[in-house]
């Protein structure tokens, strides 16, 4: 297990995050690099026209459109390696599944500026997003794979109601917008070799600057209902799964859509 794993357990409860300094050797970083950049290029390439005006983000990374099978399975090994694994337990002991992964880079346009949100107001209507947030919890473990500004997080945010002036940015009301400072933001600034874990649905912004180029890892508790969200191209060949060490996350999301199908 991670050293003092209750702890982390505890910063996350109360906090709703925990960075881990110099987490990932040299090595391990630069063979994610590798396969991240590969992946990165070949994206631009096949959406120019989106990237140029409104991307700052891709997702589905471990599906099969744009890496041969060895490199899925490079990314796989990653996400199932006991560093990574020993982690996700101390926040989530109980039957942890895999969602997705996500690349965040610099935008293109200079006219997108770094923004304030919750992932759950992109699914839920204001009523429902706290009874998301009071639920079950969705993990992103981030893992910047070059120096960056990183993040910027509103502690505690992961368990409570926006206050009158996180609101009025975060739904750009009263004359705010989405990307102006709240006071009570946490700037993180990230190096590669970093972890940074965190609540998805706590109030967050990513700050753009420097070589940005950061891997989220989406993981989720099995008691929640998100096995929909989850693409079938994206999960692992049971030839991979065979040969991973510790393929918990995968088998998890495997077995929840197994259920929904039967």
């Amino acid at each position: 297990m991670v050293e003092n794993s209750q702890q982390l357990s505890s910063r996350y409860d109360e906090q709703g995050y925990f960075v881990i300094r110099n987490y990932f050797d040299d090595a391990q970083i630069s063979s994610l690099r590798q396969v991240i950049l590969k992946f990165h290029e070949l994206w631009k390439a096949d959406n120019q026209e989106f990237y140029q005006e409104e991307a700052f983000n891709s997702s589905l990374i471990t599906g099969s459109e744009y890496l041969p099978v060895d490199d899925r399975a490079a990314l796989f090994d990653f996400i199932s390696s006991k560093k990574v694994m020993d982690v996700v337990d101390a926040v989530i002991p109980d039957n942890p599944a895999f969602m997705n992964t996500q690349l965040f880079f610099n935008p293109v346009n200079p006219k997108l500026k770094d923004f304030w949100h919750r992932d759950c107001q992109y699914d839920y209507d204001i009523e429902d997003q706290m009874n998301v947030i009071l639920g079950t919890q969705v993990l992103h473990l981030r893992v910047p794979l070059f120096d960056e500004p990183g993040m910027e997080i509103i502690p505690g945010t992961h368990k409570r109601c926006d206050n009158e002036e996180e609101y009025n940015v975060r739904q750009e009301v009263n004359g705010k917008v989405s990307s102006d400072s709240i006071s009570g933001g946490k700037q993180i600034t990230l190096a590669a070799g970093d972890l940074l874990v965190f609540s998805a649905d706590m109030i967050h912004r990513g700050r753009y600057g420097l070589d940005r180029l950061a891997l989220d890892i989406l993981i989720f508790d099995s008691a929640a209902d998100y096995v929909d969200y989850v693409d079938d191209d994206c999960l692992p060949t049971q030839s991979m799964l065979n040969n991973m060490t510790d393929p918990r996350l995968f088998m998890n999301t495997l077995r929840l859509k197994s259920m929904v199908c039967s």
